[in-house]
């Protein structure tokens, strides 16, 4: 195995099919100068996580928490349909905005984690 063997490849794109009458309508505005109606749909259905700009803002970072906070993170964004790491960024925002008192009030509840 070489090095070129652990290249990240590009995922393949997922081809949706198309109706006849959409392609001829979509081939239509093509010729109009019209902007694509098909093209359009699959970009916003393929586009999925960070795009390459915003990753400049984010960092990689390791947490250690309990099987229970794991948990509850799971059940929360499943639920929300939130992503585990934007939902704990938002919890961090709100913490943040917290008077000192009302953050010692929260961080000296006992929550039961043993």
């Amino acid at each position: 195995m070489s090095l070129t063997d652990l290249k990240r490849k590009k995922p393949k794109q997922i081809i949706k099919p198309v109706s006849v009458d959409d392609f001829i309508e979509d081939a239509n505005n093509y010729a109009l100068g019209k902007a694509s109606l098909l093209a359009a749909a699959q970009t916003q259905a393929t586009v999925k996580g960070l795009d390459k700009k915003s990753t400049k803002m984010y960092r990689h970072a390791t947490f250690t928490l309990t099987e229970k906070s794991i948990a509850q993170l799971d059940d929360l964004s499943k639920s929300t349909s939130i992503a585990k790491s934007r939902l704990l960024r938002i919890l961090i925002h709100e913490f943040s905005q917290l008077t000192p008192a009302q953050q010692n009030q929260i961080a000296n509840k006992r929550h039961d984690e043993t």
